[in-house]
């Protein structure tokens, strides 16, 4: 005998109030569960075609494995020590610029006068804000730079991440098809094609953002990277590296990374007029690299476009970038960092079943009504 609707709605609320309260009270533990389902999720469909060419699922894991921990030691070896020198440079070229802010400001007046006599930049407003802004950035950028540095905690928090993490992705990636049998031997008999059809959708959608978009992310961090650093821009890796991290979000990492990397450009090949021991020399500024750094961007921009993500992600995955920023702020605001790595699957399980549930009115007589009878 089935149950009534009424009841059924009842278990179900009970048990996504019961896993929204582990998820508030346990978010610091399930952090690397968490995150290593997500990798495990990954690398899924590569130990499953591994099992099609004759190895086991044990053998294909470990396989993965030890690729992955080939690529980590290659990744850490050539790239990271570059980045985090970058970073440190980038830091400190932001510490020197705020304490040259004064003296840049007053030849980029000599400059502006020069080329708009009429505009009247002699008060000493402006420069006294700009001071001071940089001045108290400076002051606390001291002192967020130091207490991260010095936060113990973090450092633990890292430390059991990387050791945590690739432990439960390999135990889960080993028992993933056995995990997701399990999983539908508990399905209820009278909605069982139900559910699997909202999984199946479910997982597509899944499949299609975080795998697909992934890959989107991961080559356009590599081309950006490259790109700027064939260029000549400073901190190219950095810029690069951010603007592929963000991509997932649509034009926000080739906007948020073309800022960044055409202002980084500004400072670095913008020429005018600079005062030297009492003397304004002209500095020829480089127009060729400038416009060069933004056409880098927008190239990657049309690519990401028209090629990677209408064949690597699709055109309908079911996730407005709207829906998807609700999202992340939304959890990320209730349950921290382990809200955000939640966000992308619960919006498009809440996207799949608010799509079920619109099909189904649809269907219903409420929505029909006399035209539903006649017919």
């Amino acid at each position: 005998m089935a149950l009534p609707s009424q009841k059924q709605f009842q278990y179900w609320t009970l048990a996504t109030a019961v896993v929204v309260f582990l998820l508030w009270a346990l978010g610091d533990v399930l952090t690397p569960f968490i995150l290593g389902g997500a990798v495990a999720y990954c690398l899924d469909p590569i130990a499953d075609r591994l099992e099609k060419w004759g190895l086991s699922r044990v053998m294909s894991t470990i396989v993965i494995t030890l690729s992955a921990v080939f690529i980590f030691v290659l990744l850490f070896l050539l790239v990271v020590p570059t980045l985090i020198g970058q970073l440190g440079q980038l830091i400190s070229q932001i510490g020197t610029f705020i304490e040259n802010l004064p003296e840049t400001w007053a030849g980029w007046k000599v400059t502006l006068q020069s080329r708009f006599p009429n505009l009247d930049l002699q008060g000493d407003f402006l420069q006294q804000q700009l001071t001071s802004i940089g001045t108290a950035i400076q002051a606390r950028g001291g002192d967020l730079v130091a207490a991260l540095l010095s936060s113990a905690q973090g450092l633990i928090n890292v430390m059991v991440l990387v050791v945590i993490v690739p432990v439960v992705t390999f135990y889960m990636l080993m028992d993933w098809d056995r995990m997701v049998a399990q999983i539908d031997d508990l399905l209820p008999r009278d909605h069982q094609e139900t559910v699997r059809d909202l999984g199946r959708q479910i997982d597509r959608t899944l499949a299609s953002f975080i795998r697909g978009q992934g890959t989107v992310c991961l080559i356009l961090g590599t081309y950006y990277a490259i790109a700027l650093m064939i260029a000549g821009l400073n901190f190219g890796l950095i810029v690069g590296f951010i603007a592929g991290l963000i991509s997932f979000i649509p034009y926000v990492g080739a906007v948020v990374g073309g800022v960044l990397a055409v202002g980084l450009a500004l400072i670095q090949w913008w020429g005018g007029a600079e005062v030297i021991d009492g003397q304004t020399v002209d500095v020829a500024r480089n127009w060729f690299a400038i416009i060069s750094v933004a056409v880098i961007f927008g190239i990657g921009q049309f690519f990401e476009g028209n090629i990677l993500t209408p064949n690597l992600v699709g055109s309908s995955i079911g996730l407005h970038p709207v829906w998807l920023i609700l999202a992340l702020s939304v959890f990320g605001s209730l349950f921290g960092f382990v809200g955000m790595l939640v966000a992308v699957p619960v919006a498009a399980i809440i996207g799949v079943v608010a799509r079920f549930l619109i099909n189904e009115y649809k269907s219903g007589q409420l929505y029909k009504g006399h035209i539903g009878k006649d017919s």
